[in-house]
């Protein structure tokens, strides 16, 4: 695997776990009623949003310079 192939492999895992990080963080919130846990949701899926912005930016960029196929 090519090094740009782990980077685009790599944004998707922390996408997911910035996603998954977020989720917990609500549960936590539900159930404890701890508002600090909610501040740690929205950073979170304010991180998953950037992450993929940041992930379709990479890919097309490497479209365009013919580097992925």
């Amino acid at each position: 695997m090519s090094l740009k192939g782990f980077h685009i492999v790599f944004i998707i895992f922390s996408t997911l776990l910035a996603l998954g990080v977020g989720l917990w963080c609500i549960w936590v919130d539900l159930v404890e009623g701890a508002p600090i846990y909610l501040a740690g949701a929205i950073a979170s899926f304010v991180a998953a949003v950037a992450l993929i912005i940041y992930g379709v930016w990479f890919y097309r960029k490497m479209k365009r310079l013919r580097i992925i196929t």
